[in-house]
């Protein structure tokens, strides 16, 4: 052997008792010195390929500080959604529980469901963020009503509590909770009705998986109220000049107060020809238009209003839109001056609401299409229109004075109606 290969023989072996042994059966405390090599070796000895779902696997990593190898007692799992990577760990030292929860990943992406750790950490104050947002941007008037609904279920469930852990049974714990602080069912439906809207806001961004049974309770609330005439006249002359006119035309037309009375302008009451109250798509609560035709009194109160607000106009110098108004600008209230009101006329307990039912039932007494009547008061469903087409006495009896003729007629002697023939 020349010098040469004696020299580089001797580095060799030098080499080689430097590096020392690469994979030994302590990792825990051995010091690596070849660390790309350490976390292949290791690594195929902690990971599991399950064929056709990913693989289960303990993590590992080199501590910066003493240069030792680490590895997590926990198992995690590793699969594939639409070829990307998903890495989660299953929270248990069981090989088992590993496996189960890689099954029940491959479960819900073969069901279409949204999925993975950031769908089980989607708390409720997430969902709380998702309503307020859609309230919002559609405009709807009733944010401050899910607002409190928020509140409620917030103060029982707690306001970050993950949305995995809502089931239905809890849900009818809160509904029993509610009633014993005397909330009436109405209110808890409408506080059941935002969960159930918070759920569906979530699945729809991927952000919860599936949404528990949430059961209404039953309401048997449905008033029963009218308004005859001789009732409501003297209410109406108890109350200010700025609320006379659009009193008596939701009297008259059965339409929301607030809404759908207090918004009109003067654009939309049409006198000429046959006349039209008009309400414009997107105005109303299932946003379809609506025009109520002009009869003899209510063309007489609109004309009246019209030239009560042409004198204001003329004395002030100004444009008002409005068609009913006080002073000018929109009315805003007026509840304090109705129950005030009804209490000097006798009635007290009187609400706005019964008008609907009154509109409805003078339309039935009057022999109006069904159909006809639904899209003058504004009820998009036979439901809802007959919850409010309520029988009451007085129109009982006239179905019973009807039906008194008929059988009259009917129990004529044939000799009878032959010679009047």
């Amino acid at each position: 052997m020349n010098e040469n290969e004696e020299s580089k023989g001797n580095h060799r072996q030098a080499v080689e008792q430097s590096v020392g042994p690469v994979l030994t059966k302590d990792p825990e405390t051995e010091v690596v010195s070849n660390r790309a090599a350490r976390r292949r070796q290791e690594r195929q000895g902690w990971r599991k390929n399950i064929p056709g779902l990913g693989s289960i696997y303990h993590p590992d990593w080199i501590d910066k500080k003493t240069g030792e190898f680490k590895m997590s007692p926990v198992f995690w799992i590793q699969y594939q959604v639409k070829g990307k990577t998903k890495r989660e760990s299953c929270h248990s030292k069981k090989e088992s529980d590993a496996l189960k929860l890689l099954k029940k990943r491959h479960a819900e992406m073969a069901a279409g469901k949204p999925m993975g750790p950031e769908v089980e950490r989607t708390t409720l104050a997430d969902l709380a963020v998702m309503i307020i947002n859609d309230y919002k941007a559609n405009k709807r008037t009733s944010i401050g009503r899910v607002e409190d609904a928020i509140g409620h279920l917030q103060n029982y469930f707690g306001e970050f509590e993950k949305v995995i852990n809502i089931t239905g049974d809890r849900i009818t714990a809160y509904s029993t909770e509610r009633q014993k602080e005397k909330a009436a069912n109405s209110t808890i439906n409408i506080e059941l009705s935002a969960l159930s809207r918070m759920f569906v806001l979530g699945m729809r961004a991927g952000k919860v998986a599936t949404k528990p049974y949430i059961g209404k309770l039953k309401v048997n609330n449905t008033r029963k109220g009218f308004f005859e005439w001789e009732q409501f006249h003297p209410v109406l002359t108890r109350l200010s000049e700025d609320l006379k006119a659009p009193i008596e035309v939701a009297y008259i037309t059965g339409w929301r107060i607030h809404d759908e009375i207090f918004t009109r302008q003067k654009h939309q009451a049409d006198l000429k020809g046959r006349g039209w109250l008009r309400l414009e798509p997107g105005e109303t609560k299932n946003d379809e238009g609506r025009m109520f035709p002009m009869t003899k009194r209510l063309r007489e109160v609109i004309g009246n209003q019209l030239e009560r607000t042409k004198a204001l106009e003329k004395a002030t110098g100004r444009i008002i839109p409005w068609l009913f108004h006080r002073n000018g600008k929109p009315i805003r209230s007026f509840r304090r001056a109705w129950r005030r009101a009804c209490k000097d006329a006798g009635m007290p307990g009187k609400i706005p609401h019964d008008f609907r039912r009154t509109a409805v039932r003078n339309l039935e007494r009057a022999g109006v299409p069904r159909s006809a009547a639904m899209k003058m008061v504004g009820h998009k469903t036979e439901a809802i229109y007959r919850r409010y087409a309520i029988a009451e006495e007085k129109m009982l009896g006239e179905a019973a004075d009807k039906l008194e003729i008929l059988q009259a007629t009917d129990q004529q002697e044939p000799s009878s109606k032959v010679s009047a023939k």
